[in-house]
């Protein structure tokens, strides 16, 4: 039986509860301004997977947005890992991880010396279907028109809101965003394409969120023996793309079909998941077993 998302066990500043119970300050300025980041970590089999980069990633954000790390990274940890036992009944979960700067009176100013509003919940994955894996993911194209610090993992995501809208009105998985004629990333993932046996990415950063499956397809191209290369990739290369790839915490990777009601690639797998994809796919899956803590 699923949990009710009010029944979530959910840490919000030093008290663990239940999801639906939590409250914080109207003042808080995560409420009211945006102001905080956030991590979405992935759990396999009870075990965390890819933490350390997770909390290298929190870091980043932070500092970026000169709040205080709240927490060693031993207290993270443990406090994911008692997130993770108090839903007892879910092998896979995510946790997600919100840091705002606080509850001050409202000024656009950066108040000093407040604490930083710390919350946490756990919750069942909800991974794509079979289906979804077998036929692929359809996509839009849209231009990028979001803040220029995209590197931040901020909770300011009304860009992205509205970007992914835009997939949604038109039965659509996922917007894929392009600035200045060249590719970012996707409303809610990072974007990838394929070409002449060459898995290839946009370049880190400031404009676009640099992924912890960055990192990962990365070193499982390395043990695959795929070419591998981040660099600027135009508009036109992605409609011309043998495979297009998406990945992020929640999707994993995954094979996108129909860009902007086209069939993606060519020949007699135009319109389905390509090679390159089925190999990321199953290296992956070895990876979660492997990398999980």
């Amino acid at each position: 039986m699923t949990t009710p998302w009010t029944e979530l066990p959910c840490y919000l500043n030093g008290h663990l509860g239940r999801l639906g119970e939590a409250r914080v300050p109207v003042m808080d300025r995560g409420f009211l301004f945006g102001d905080g980041v956030y991590e979405l970590i992935p759990v396999y089999g009870r075990r965390l997977f890819r933490v350390n980069d997770h909390l290298n990633r929190l870091s980043r954000s932070l500092k970026a947005l000169r709040i205080e790390d709240p927490y060693e990274r031993e207290a993270w940890m443990d406090l994911f890992r008692s997130l993770v036992q108090h839903l007892p009944d879910e092998d896979d979960q995510w946790i997600y991880l919100q840091v705002t700067r606080g509850v001050a009176a409202r000024d656009h100013v950066m108040p000093k010396d407040i604490e930083p509003t710390v919350l946490a919940y756990t919750s069942p994955q909800r991974a794509l279907t079979p289906e979804q894996r077998h036929q692929g993911l359809s996509v839009v194209t849209a231009r990028d028109f979001r803040w220029q610090r995209g590197d931040i993992k901020s909770i300011s995501l009304l860009g992205n809101v509205l970007a992914r809208q835009m997939s949604a009105d038109q039965g659509a998985d996922e917007t894929l965003l392009v600035r200045d004629g060249f590719l970012t990333e996707a409303s809610a993932s990072n974007v990838w394409i394929v070409r002449d046996g060459a898995l290839l990415g946009p370049p880190p950063g400031e404009l676009l969120l640099e992924g912890v499956r960055v990192g990962l397809l990365a070193e499982l191209c390395e043990e695959l023996g795929l070419a591998y290369n981040l660099c600027p990739i135009a508009e036109t290369e992605i409609a011309t793309a043998d495979e297009i790839l998406l990945s992020s915490a929640t999707k994993e990777v995954v094979a996108v079909t129909r860009l902007d009601h086209e069939p993606v690639g060519h020949g007699a797998l135009r319109g389905k998941p390509g090679p390159v994809y089925a190999r990321l796919y199953e290296a992956y899956q070895r990876a979660k077993i492997l990398q999980s803590v």
